[in-house]
């Protein structure tokens, strides 16, 4: 899709669709109201009607509007104008462009009238991944390509942010939602690597054998049963300022079986999402050295696939962590904190500020705050204070777990320095985090737990179903904000 900016009146754009908006209250509103003027008092004839409403992501579609060049109008409601913010423009963009991908469109022009940059930027990254879905494999497409997104009324400061933030949405979906046979450890580096040459990002690479020579014991264990070798990746962006980098560390696991510790066919379908904690980390390093912002990151991600052969790692196995820590294993499903635990250790040698994991690691995150929300762990409440200031200024869903020194008794071996579980269902996605704690050392570290959010069944009203790209716009935030 191109994104351009349009310096043309919303109602004089040449374009097969145009969308304006209309805010929640009692009177037309937004730059709906605006376009009424020229349209003969059509669009407050159709509000008075029921037509269409202000409701947040509600949509009224219109064809052959007196006045206006496009050959439809789009009304999408906007929700109450005094809370209408970034969160409420990605979902009012995504809304709007998921209506309209309903066939194919060759432009699309969306009025961002008196909106701030950062809030028509987040209307337009919204807008870039509504009319995109998971459907890479149908020859039918359920949502149609749009080929030209122009963007009304904003500045080309806007656009250009609205682009990068899009499209590193977007690279985190399509990692996502990748078959695990496109999608194994050595693809995912592959198509990392072309990030990094687009982007400037230095990127180092980890094989096998630079993997045993470092002694990334947990991290090989979970890939033992696999055909397919394992990575890590560490990618850096030296920023501007002179001060010690954020570590962004990303779950790699592109396939989970559970090993032995099988999972059943149900739990086992949508395993190809268990890498979106790497996935996140690469659109989030593309995003800010597209953005050119002044921090510097590291982003490390651990690749692997946890699969069933005669060679896999087993129930009774204790494993030697890179940091010299021994681990019982106990459940061989509990495989995404073990890779996490080696790269976890591999950040610290690049003396970071502090340390920030994502992983789709516990379904006990989802039990406990449902599919919408992720789940923070913490060592610093500063650190993830700053990230619930930078989710809820994007308007993405965080929410904080107790991290009281008691859970930590629950993953003591007797055999070992640790087990890879807690003592029975109870508070798992705490004593996961407690079990990461091990590897951080004295670093600010916040464990992110993005199993609910990461990936849907269902479809919203604006984004399909499958891989969401959540945390990469609220890194980015974040990273903005350092």
């Amino acid at each position: 899709m191109k994104v351009l900016a349009s310096s043309d009146v919303s109602a004089q754009v040449s374009c097969s669709a145009l969308v304006v908006m209309a805010f929640d209250g009692p009177q037309l509103s937004g730059s709906a109201l605006k376009l009424d003027a020229v349209a003969g008092g059509l669009l407050q004839r159709l509000w008075d009607r029921g037509e269409f409403s202000g409701k947040l992501g509600r949509t009224g579609l219109f064809h052959d509007v007196p006045g206006v060049k496009a050959d439809s109008v789009l009304v999408v409601g906007a929700g109450p104008e005094a809370t209408f913010d970034e969160g409420a423009a990605f979902r009012v963009g995504g809304a709007a462009l998921k209506r309209l991908a309903d066939k194919a469109r060759a432009s699309v022009a969306i009025d961002l009238t008196d909106m701030a940059t950062e809030v028509a930027a987040s209307g337009i990254a919204g807008a870039m991944n509504g009319c995109v879905g998971q459907d890479t494999f149908r020859a039918e497409k359920n949502l149609k390509a749009i080929d030209e997104l122009l963007c009304c009324a904003t500045t080309q400061a806007a656009v250009k942010r609205g682009e990068i933030i899009g499209e590193g949405i977007l690279l985190t979906r399509e990692l996502v939602n990748l078959p695990p046979n496109y999608m194994y450890p050595e693809a995912f580096a592959k198509r990392a690597a072309s990030v990094a040459v687009t982007c400037g990002l230095e990127m180092e690479v980890w094989d096998e054998l630079r993997l045993r020579r470092e002694n990334c014991n947990a991290l090989l264990a979970v890939n033992a049963g696999s055909s397919r070798p394992p990575r890590l990746l560490i990618f850096r962006y030296p920023g501007k300022k002179k001060t010690q980098p954020l570590a962004l560390v990303g779950k790699g696991v592109t396939f989970d079986s559970g090993g032995l510790s099988l999972k059943p066919t149900d739990g086992m379908t949508t395993m190809k999402c268990d890498m979106a904690g790497a996935a996140t980390v690469l659109g989030t390093m593309q995003t800010i050295a597209q953005l050119g912002l002044e921090t510097p990151v590291v982003g490390l991600v651990g690749l692997v696939e946890n699969m069933v052969s005669g060679s896999c790692f087993k129930l009774g196995d204790v494993l030697r962590a890179r940091s010299g820590k021994t681990i019982e294993i106990l459940n061989t499903d509990a495989e995404g904190r073990l890779v996490l635990a080696d790269v976890l250790n591999v950040a610290l040698q690049e003396n970071p500020q502090a340390i920030i994991d994502l992983a789709t690691l516990t379904g006990a995150c989802v039990v406990a705050l449902g599919n919408d929300i992720s789940g923070l762990m913490t060592n610093n409440a500063e650190l993830t204070e700053k990230i619930e200031a930078a989710a809820g200024a994007v308007g993405e869903y965080v929410w904080q777990l107790p991290m009281h020194p008691h859970f930590k008794d629950q993953i003591q071996s007797q055999v070992a320095d640790i087990k890879n579980i807690g003592d029975g269902r109870w508070g798992g996605a705490i004593t996961a985090a407690k079990f990461l704690e091990e590897f951080v050392a004295d670093k600010p570290w916040t464990h992110i737990d993005i199993a609910g959010p990461a990936f849907a069944d269902k479809p919203k009203n604006y984004i399909d179903a499958g891989a969401s790209g959540c945390m990469v716009r609220t890194l980015t935030k974040l990273v903005e904000s350092m």
